[in-house]
């Protein structure tokens, strides 16, 4: 009986010693898998943070790259999420690192949406400023085409001013004439009666012109091709004018006659050619014959 009851004992605390080893690797799995479990969260966590670091610092590449006035401010804060990445990078990973990684997260992503606020504004100030220089640059461009309207219009109606301030010559005459005694002149187309000649012009009418002494170059040249009378010369820049007498009028603007003698003698017979200059520029010109 005794022996009986011992192996009863036996089988008893064999059996508490299953159930106990049992319950033991139960226990055992379970920490396992939770371990597992809990480890492929806090992966799942670390990964979770690390892209939401990355986008914000995708955000803060592409605002800095529209080179805005805030751009240093956008380097700093961009500066602190690539610092956080590596710690994240580092770091092993336990709850108590991710939580103070998300709540960092979460500051710099609040900090990230104030600025871009600010950066949203700043570019519609800026598009309304670009607007704006463009429209005063079409307002310029528009005022320089008119003023250099007006400017060519003030050339042109200069020139037409001064074209229309120009003294003309016209009924240019020449007569050959012999002088008697009594200071008489008769005309005569005879050259070896000839002993002057007699060159009459009209200055016309000018409202416009300049009033003033007007100096007059006449040029008489004889059927040699000489030049009559003083034959002296006057250079205007690089012209040179050889002419036989000049005559000097008071113009007041009102039609003037001018009348002037070439005293000679020994006249050939031919043509001969009447010039006049005003300056280097011939004004009026004209030709008789002697025979």
């Amino acid at each position: 009986m005794e022996g009986q009851n011992n192996n009863s004992k036996l089988k008893a605390i064999i059996v508490i010693l299953a159930i106990l080893l049992a319950g033991s690797l139960a226990y055992m799995w379970k920490m396992s898998s939770d371990a597992k479990t809990t480890q492929t969260t806090l992966v799942t966590e670390k990964e979770s943070v690390m892209k939401d670091l990355e986008a914000l610092k995708a955000t803060y590449d592409q605002a800095i790259a529209e080179n805005t006035s805030m751009s240093d401010e956008l380097i700093a804060e961009r500066e602190k999420v690539v610092k956080l990445m590596a710690e994240l990078e580092k770091s092993k990973g336990d709850v108590a690192a991710l939580s103070k990684y998300r709540a960092q997260y979460r500051e710099l992503e609040g900090k990230m949406k104030n600025l871009m606020v600010e950066v949203e504004t700043l570019k519609k100030e800026n598009a309304g400023l670009v607007v704006e220089r463009d429209s005063t640059v079409k307002a310029l461009g528009e005022q320089k085409k008119f003023n250099d309207t007006l400017v060519i219009q003030n050339e042109n109606l200069a020139k037409t001013v001064e074209k229309g301030s120009q003294l003309t010559v016209m009924n240019l005459r020449t007569q050959a004439v012999k002088e008697r005694s009594s200071g008489k002149l008769v005309e005569t187309e005879r050259a070896r009666r000839v002993d002057k000649l007699k060159v009459c012009f009209t200055v016309a009418e000018n409202k416009i012109a300049k009033s003033g002494e007007k100096t007059y170059y006449v040029q008489v040249i004889d059927p040699k091709n000489n030049v009559l009378g003083d034959k002296q010369t006057v250079n205007f820049g690089d012209q040179t004018l050889t002419y036989s007498f000049t005559t000097t009028t008071n113009y007041e603007n009102k039609a003037v006659d001018v009348c002037e003698l070439l005293a000679g003698k020994d006249f050939e017979k031919g043509a001969y050619f009447v010039n006049i200059f005003d300056k280097n520029e011939l004004v009026s010109k004209t030709s008789f014959t002697l025979k």
